[in-house]
């Protein structure tokens, strides 16, 4: 789950004592007007939940009721990485003497949390890990591992942050206390800036959330941003399937999102791509007309991968699935089958028998087969 700005700072941060600026969000025009007589000059901002907004002209300046109300009307009429903007954030300019990069991500080396902090804040940070990695600070921290005040400071040990050091540091233990009780992916500050009269504060905001926490974190998923939807991966949602499309040729169908995403990096491999990420699991046998029939709505499929391998789930019950879906929807494309673990003997013969098509013995023959099909 990704949330818009306004939220990470509003109802994340600011509660944990994380210092913003005074902000107000508008969804029009007069809106927009109305919040800067309050504020002042200021910088209207598309609360979309994606980066660069900026270089894409969805961060500008007001000086003035008609600047601004002119701004967020040209903002709000934008479409920003496929996000359509429904909201502004107006802020008080901050006079900016430094800017610094904060951030507690999930490390999945570790299964801990990894606590970023850089002198040099505002820019892209893949580019600045790419250019210069010694800038970066890393700091992992176990489950469970306290990440205090005086842990943060040791950190950033030998840095020029001059009086802004102390504040730094509390900002990235709370940083650290909200990735874990928040149940995030992702908390990042950047900029975090030291002002002018001496303050620390998060100039802008991105917050993640692990969806598995939906349970645990009911006020904050109430707030997450809607994810830009095609028409299939709507239809994948009401039906209860996980469906992204994607823009490759070869459709996939497979148990499990472990081996989805293995067979989608297997059909790279060769050369092929993608078209989808749909798993069905031990629902395969109600479900599979509705999954089989996404996967083949996609225009640009040319052929189909199905890939059963079965453990607890019984591969011959989801062939039987597919085959009853197969025999419904009757589609052109070609399938290629892979098909292994409990149940497969049972499976094989139902394929062979009831679709004509000789399972593959191995995953990579059937997938380099659709690749060359879907040629």
């Amino acid at each position: 789950m990704n949330f818009v700005e306004h939220v990470a700072k509003t109802f994340v941060l600011a509660p944990a004592g994380i210092a913003v600026p005074k902000g107000s969000v508008a969804d029009s025009p007069a809106g927009a007007a109305a919040a800067f007589a309050e504020i002042g000059p200021c910088v209207v901002k598309a609360q979309v939940p994606t980066g660069k907004r900026g270089k894409a002209g969805g961060i500008k300046t007001a000086d003035t009721p008609d600047d601004a109300r002119r701004t967020a009307e040209q903002i709000l009429a934008m479409t920003i990485g496929g996000h359509r903007v429904s909201s502004v954030l107006l802020e008080e300019r901050a006079e900016i003497a430094r800017e610094f990069y904060a951030a507690v991500l999930l490390d999945v080396a570790s299964r801990g949390a990894l606590v970023l902090f850089s002198a040099e804040g505002g820019m892209d940070i893949e580019e600045l890990a790419a250019t210069s990695p010694s800038a970066i600070r890393k700091r992992t921290i176990a489950p469970g591992e306290r990440f205090g005040v005086e842990e943060a400071a040791a950190m950033l040990s030998g840095l020029d942050l001059g009086n802004a050091a102390p504040a730094i540091a509390r900002v990235l233990s709370a940083l650290h206390s909200l990735f874990v009780e928040k149940d995030a992916e992702l908390i990042e500050i950047n900029p975090l800036a030291e002002l002018a009269d001496g303050r620390v504060v998060a100039l802008d905001a991105k917050l993640t959330l692990d969806d598995s926490s939906a349970s645990r974190q009911p006020e904050l998923v109430a707030m997450a941003a809607e994810e830009p939807m095609s028409e299939l991966e709507r239809r994948g949602v009401e039906a209860g399937l996980k469906f992204i499309q994607l823009e490759g040729n070869v459709g996939v169908l497979a148990n499990g999102a472990g081996l989805t995403m293995t067979t989608m990096d297997v059909i790279s491999h060769f050369g092929g791509r993608p078209a989808n990420f749909l798993e069905i699991g031990g629902e395969a046998y109600t479900k599979a007309e509705t999954a089989l029939d996404l996967v083949l709505s996609n225009p640009g499929v040319k052929s189909l991968v199905v890939n059963f391998c079965g453990a607890f789930a019984r591969t011959d019950v989801m062939a039987e699935g597919v085959v009853r879906a197969w025999e419904a929807l009757k589609p052109t494309v070609p399938v290629f089958f892979s098909i292994h673990g409990t149940g497969e003997e049972r499976a094989v013969a139902l394929v062979r028998q009831q679709l004509g098509i000789e399972p593959y013995d191995l995953m990579e023959d059937a997938v380099q087969a659709a690749v060359e099909a879907a040629r």
